[in-house]
């Protein structure tokens, strides 16, 4: 079977783009805004070109420090590099972005188009945060523009993820007119709602995917709906293996594992064959943020009660808003089936992350919650600079869609 290929749209540090590569398809071009996002797919491209090659001693020099990030794009075709494409989609870079991907496309045609918009505008969070409810964020019309694409490349399916605020939006109206553009276009679609934690995932994640296909032909289209991975598994997989570690401590590149492999890092190939641990970084915390963080930890490890932010002692307060967002503080309880949902609030501060591990008594690291993801711990995520730094990787992480998730999906899609 040939391998499909696929164009990646607001392709973020491209959690679906490596859940499509993992199920045999081959990316045309990932296009991506944000500067630090595509250099995290850049690496993640000299991973998977080096790794086809049988030859990842650059890669995993990397990622001990051994080398730079410039000394590894050194050892991929330039033209890796060139398919991500680091633009805005809209109507000032579009026929930029076509040049760029006819280049990578040469004269074959396009399988798939995959990818979604921006979130934030949609988001039922962003929206309550917002003093207009985002009707008037120009990312509310995005989808506008991915129908553009649909149009000029002829995709036989594309697939669009985004949050399930997409339904509610403005009544529904944004999903409303989406669905009859993409018709318009000659695309049918459906609309499905799925939790990763169906998918293997430890995260309770709920998000909508749109399945859409070229209307002269009719697929078999999977029920994402009904996909329940059973797991057994619970959230302390992610932790037992790494090392203790206190708030502000721990190192970038190369720190070894604390214990051998687990059954779950097994499974979901999270660790995967290159035992390099990357990027495990706790965010120094305040002499009263870890005063909270004990009472919360110690609240569920006692009473399995998640702290309400009123209830602390009044020394503790200090945010002015006590009428909502009560569990602003909240433990990734070990014990539980999945974790909460990590968000990309997670660049600005770890308080809705609390480390289940009341001695280490921090927020969590980029490592950690990569790994609530199913990202591997091979995937480095990067920044503009070429050092490290924490919150580029969080906002990633916390916008990217999870490739175990992903890559479920797109064996799905590949078997229609």
């Amino acid at each position: 079977m040939a391998k499909l290929n696929y164009i990646d749209l607001f392709a973020g540090a491209g959690g679906l783009s490596e859940g499509f590569i993992r199920a045999g398809f081959t990316p045309i071009a990932h296009v991506e805004i944000d500067e630090a996002a595509c250099y995290s797919i850049k690496t993640r491209t000299a991973y998977h070109y080096l790794k086809e090659k049988n030859d990842d001693d650059a890669y995993v020099s990397y990622l001990k420090g051994d080398i730079t990030r410039s000394e590894l794009y050194t050892h991929i075709p330039g033209e890796l590099l060139d398919s991500v494409i680091n633009l805005p989609i809209g109507t000032e870079y579009n026929d930029k972005i076509h040049r760029a991907i006819h280049k990578q496309l040469g004269n074959k045609e396009v399988d798939l188009i995959i990818g979604g918009p921006p979130c934030q505008a949609y988001s039922i969070v962003g929206r309550a945060r917002d003093v207009n409810g985002m009707k008037d964020d120009p990312r509310n019309y995005l989808y506008v523009q991915y129908a553009k694409y649909l149009e000029k490349y002829r995709p036989k399916i594309f697939v669009f993820e985004n949050v399930i605020g997409l339904k509610s939006a403005k009544g529904g109206l944004y999903l409303n007119n989406m669905e009859k553009l993409f018709l318009n276009k000659g695309y049918k679609m459906h609309v499905f709602t799925v939790e990763a934690n169906n998918f293997g995932v430890l995260q309770n994640r709920k998000r909508i995917i749109i399945i859409g296909w070229r209307a002269d032909f009719v697929p078999n289209i999977p029920d994402l709906e009904a996909i329940h991975l059973q797991s057994t598994f619970k959230v302390k997989s992610i932790f037992s293996d790494l090392p203790k570690i206190q708030a502000g401590e721990g190192i970038d590149k190369f720190s070894r594992y604390r214990t051998k492999i687990n059954d779950y890092l097994d499974q979901a190939s999270i660790r995967n064959g290159i035992d390099v641990l990357t990027q495990h970084i706790a965010r120094p915390n305040t002499e009263q943020d870890k005063k909270i963080y004990r009472i919360a930890v110690d609240k569920w490890n006692q009473k399995k009660e998640r702290l309400d932010y009123n209830d602390l002692p009044e020394r503790l307060k200090t945010h002015k808003n006590r009428h909502s967002f009560f569990d602003r503080f909240k433990v990734v309880a070990q014990d539980l089936n999945y974790s909460q949902t990590v968000v990309a609030h997670i660049a600005k501060d770890g308080h809705y992350y609390i480390h289940p591990d009341i001695e280490q008594n921090r927020s969590i690291t980029v490592r950690e919650a990569a790994r609530l993801q199913s990202f591997p711990d091979d995937y480095y995520f990067e920044g503009v600079k070429e050092d490290a730094n924490r919150t580029p990787a969080f906002k990633q992480i916390g916008n990217a869609v999870p490739p175990l998730m992903a890559q479920t999906i797109a064996e799905k899609i590949k078997n229609i």
